[in-house]
């Protein structure tokens, strides 16, 4: 099975194509099956393009919700159903290379922040706090409590992902983007009192 090389009477084309069709009228079972036929290929499409540290599994994951999200629209006339579905692979992929290349810091790394007490050039907390907070007061609500569950509360990654259904993956890229969103409105000009960066 390869992207594009299948011919129109070609048996797995429309065993892929009626597997795709169930799929867009929510049938569970043919996307299992979908899933069993096509994830060889896919993880293979992926791994190229994919950041050497990537999970393949997380990306599977992304590319996998999108076939189940969009297998409604899949018209078989503009081509073969694993020319689509390595098509959707290879954008998760690449967007997922594209995320590898952006800075970004996870709050995480606050637990490296040396203590006040033992600086002469102390952070001012009692500053700062005011700008954070109206930074994530300003966040849409779903990424308000994203980053109270999962540094507030301590949530993992995994349990993240299981209460707002999506893959692991997603939970990850929301985290740094919404991070480096607070990040940056804290820092912009213009803000009252804005946060000094350092480093």
């Amino acid at each position: 099975m390869s992207c594009g090389r299948l011919t129109a009477r070609d048996p797995t084309i429309e065993r892929l194509s009626d597997l795709l069709a169930r799929v867009g009228r929510g049938d569970q079972r043919a996307f299992a099956e979908l899933f069993a036929a096509t994830r060889n290929k896919l993880r293979k499409t992926a791994r190229p393009i994919a950041p050497s540290d990537a999970d393949l599994d997380d990306l599977l994951q992304d590319a996998y919700l999108k076939i189940w999200k969009h297998a409604a629209h899949f018209d078989p006339l503009r081509s073969s159903p694993i020319t689509w579905m390595c098509a959707i692979m290879r954008n998760t992929a690449i967007d997922a290379a594209r995320l590898k290349q952006v800075p970004t810091a996870e709050l995480d790394e606050a637990l490296a922040v040396p203590d006040t007490a033992s600086t002469e050039d102390a952070f001012d907390y009692d500053l700062a706090q005011p700008i954070v907070a109206r930074a994530i007061e300003r966040l849409p609500d779903q990424r308000r409590q994203l980053l109270s569950r999962a540094y507030l509360d301590g949530e993992s990654r995994l349990m993240l992902a299981q209460r707002f259904g999506v893959p692991v993956g997603t939970i990850k890229t929301w985290l740094r983007r919404t991070l480096d969103s607070v990040r940056r409105d804290c820092v912009k000009p213009g803000t009252s009192g804005a946060v000094a960066q350092t480093g």
